[in-house]
């Protein structure tokens, strides 16, 4: 399990590959996002995006399903978070596009309030296949300090 304690300020990773389709950009755009250049080609053409494009919330959507499954994969002891500073989005995302992120941690502090918890910072970038920046953000993310009596695992 990686605790408050594991996180290293400067650390980074890669993770993520996300492949967005046709039907995925217009199922979630009809519920959430009903904008023409987010559900009909004609529309989309006449506009800046050129093409069909994704909303940026599906875009956010997107990277939440590979920011889970790789704190899964690295079993990270999470508590979620408060929120986000400076979402961009920078380049449109199209169908077709195969999506991922890369990660570095900024900063981290013990909460004040509740000494089980760590906050820490940390910036995402995500890139489609040609390794094009599409979307930025910096995540505020809660994750318990190791507990007492859970031995320090780590090598030395």
């Amino acid at each position: 399990m990686q605790y408050f304690e594991d996180i290293a300020v400067g650390s980074k990773a890669s993770f993520g590959r996300y492949q967005v389709t046709r039907e995925e950009v217009m199922r979630f755009a009809a519920k959430y996002d009903p904008q023409p250049f987010h559900l009909s080609d004609e529309a989309a053409a006449q506009t800046h995006f050129g093409r069909l494009s994704a909303s940026g919330w599906n875009t956010c959507a997107m990277v939440m399903s590979m920011v889970v499954a790789n704190l899964r994969d690295n079993q990270q002891a999470g508590l979620g978070s408060p929120g986000l500073d400076e979402l961009k989005w920078v380049k449109p995302v199209y169908p077709g596009d195969t999506l991922r992120c890369e990660t570095e941690i900024l900063e981290k502090r013990v909460s004040a309030k509740r000494p089980d918890m760590g906050i820490f910072k940390s910036r995402m970038n995500v890139f489609n296949q040609d390794d094009v920046l599409v979307m930025t953000f910096i995540s505020n993310g809660l994750v318990s300090t190791r507990p007492n009596d859970t031995p320090d695992t780590r090598p030395d």
